[in-house]
This record gives C-alpha cells, structure tokens and sequence, in this order.
C-alpha cells in the first residue's frame, strides 16, 4: 500500500507539477491513513470499505484534530482514490459518493495576549538557542507569518532599522510586515550574539539556523512552538499557525481594519480574513450588553 502511496505522489509531483509542500500534505495524510489500515490486518486497498474510512475520520477527530483538517484528511484519500481508479490499480472506488464530512464551522483557535505573553518569555535569553528560539516566536506572533515563511527567511529579509520585512507567501507573492519593538529588539539581539555561533552562519543566507546550522524546516519549527506552548503551560492545541490568528485577532481587537490585517496576513481574498471579526463576537458582545441601555 505504501508503495501506491509514493507512485501518487510522483505522479502529482512530476505529473501534475503540483508544489513540494502541497506534496507533502498529502504524504502526511496518506501516510497516516495507511498506518491505520495496517492496524485494521487490511493488506490491500481494494479490502477498503467505507466504514473504514469512516472509523479512521473518528479516531483522528478524537485525537483532537480540527474539522478542517479531517475535511483535507478525506479530500487526500478521494484523490488518491480515484488516481488508482484511473490507474485500474482499484477494483472499486468507495470513495466516489462520500461527501465532506458535514463539519461545523470551527473558529480559529487563539491564545489570550496573556498566553502570549508567557510564551513569548518561556525560552531562555541566557542562552544561545533560547535567543534564538524567542526571536523565531516574537517574528511568528510579531509579524503573524505562516510557518513556510518564516523558515524562508533570509537574513536580507529584515529590515530592523526600518521596522520591517518582506515575506514571500503563497503564489509567490512579496508582501511587507511592519515589525514591532519587540520582534526587532529579539531579532537583533539574535543577530549580534547567537547566529553567528553556529556552523557555517556566514554562508548561509537562511535567518533562522538550527544547531547544526541548517535551515530551519516546518516541521521543526513546529515543534519548537509546540514546545514552548507545553513549558508555558497552555493547554490548547498551539502550532505556529495559531500564534498567526492569534497576530491578527489582536490587531482587531485594538482596532485595526481588516483591510490592514488582510494585507499584512497576505490573504488575496478580504472573506478570508473575515473570519476574525467572528472570533472577537465575544468583547464586542460584552461590550453591548455593559454599555447598550436595552441589553
């Protein structure tokens, strides 16, 4: 089965010219729905029943995933599917009339200024790596960039001295981030004393070094959030994406436009970004029923 899976994804990679980490989405997802058949004693794909796709959508929305995420999870078997249907390497596609589970409209998960806060002064400035690790979540949360940008970064990126950067993001589309005291005061002090200490600093153009002074991946940058957000003692489910909507519902909750968010979160589409206002509903709702006289 692991051997269609990686016949799929050359054939998207090479054959439908589709991105590396769009590929890579679909071999974590694929990947992981294999390792659940083996444990169901499925030896091949055409054993594959709709109740076992079913069963595999329950156990990962029990493991605390999003609904948007098992809505992509069941999106990645039906294309792989009906891939090896037009291969003829399935006997029968018992994906073809299941629909997208009938999700509910979950609203991005985000962290109290508070959370932040402590997240922010969790790593240790004392030494080399939590300088650095404090200036990777000040640039996250500071400048609400998605993971795959941040770990593009290069050093000619930043502009500390006027206040900003430029970000690369999807579609390959350069946008602007002002940056705050803050994210400048962590990204300098990074700059001067810590990335310089690790191997080969000054050939490479890449910001953010790992110890071995390799480019960061998204993976590690994922679990280096997930480690501080553990330190920190929060409890949610916190990934780099949710320091990002945490960056943009706090810019609304001071009062910041959503055509400014939506620029500097670089979404094409402002309906995209409308759906912070849903996530501040409950100050604004507060705010009605203190100072409205028939609330």
């Amino acid at each position: 089965m692991q051997a269609l899976v990686e016949q799929f994804l050359d054939y998207i990679l090479l054959g439908r010219g589709l991105s590396n980490n769009t590929c890579s989405a679909y071999e974590a997802d694929l990947t992981s729905f294999i390792e659940f058949l083996r444990t169901q004693s499925l030896r091949s794909l055409n054993e594959v029943k709709r109740t076992h796709i079913l069963s595999y959508l329950l156990r990962e929305k029990e493991r605390g995933l999003s609904p948007s995420s098992l809505s992509r999870h069941l999106v990645s078997i039906k294309i792989f599917f009906r891939y090896l249907e037009e291969e003829s390497l399935l006997s029968t596609n018992v994906t073809e009339v299941m629909d997208g589970p009938k999700l509910w409209k979950m609203l991005p998960e985000t962290l109290t200024p508070r959370e932040v806060e402590c997240m922010l002064q969790a790593p240790d400035s004392d030494t080399l790596a939590g300088t650095r690790d404090r200036a990777i979540l000040e640039t996250f949360y500071g400048a609400g960039l998605r993971v795959s940008e941040l770990a593009a970064l290069r050093i000619n990126d930043l502009h500390l001295t006027e206040g900003f950067l430029f970000c690369v993001g999807k579609g390959n589309k350069e946008r602007v981030v002002p940056l705050g005291k803050n994210s400048i005061e962590a990204n300098q002090e990074y700059l001067n004393h810590a990335r310089p200490t690790y191997p080969r600093a000054d050939e490479s153009a890449f910001l953010f070094l790992t110890r071995l002074g390799s480019r960061f991946s998204r993976q590690g940058l994922w679990k280096l959030v997930k480690r501080y957000a553990q330190i920190s003692g929060i409890r949610k489910n916190v990934t780099p994406h949710t320091l990002r909507h945490s960056f943009a519902s706090h810019l609304l909750a001071n009062g910041a436009s959503l055509r400014m968010i939506q620029e500097m979160l670089g979404h094409a589409d402002i309906t995209t970004t409308q759906q912070y206002t849903h996530v501040d509903s409950g100050r604004l709702l507060a705010i009605h029923r203190r100072y409205h006289p028939r609330s």
